[in-house]
């Protein structure tokens, strides 16, 4: 498993947390949960697999 420092800003901060305690979570259970829902086959690409915006080289 890989540790990382991530940086939140104090609203968007609150918000997961709120949906942690929700959900009964931990707030890495819940940042986790939301990676893996964000990240999954849903019709969506993945960032990376995004073609660049327009304006953008």
């Amino acid at each position: 498993m890989i540790r990382i420092t991530l940086r939140l800003p104090d609203d968007l901060h609150a918000l997961v947390t709120a949906a942690a305690e929700r959900d009964r979570r931990s707030l890495n259970a819940e940042i986790l949960y939301l990676l893996e829902k964000g990240l999954s086959d849903d019709g969506r690409s993945a960032p990376e697999a995004a073609p660049p915006s327009a304006g953008r080289p």
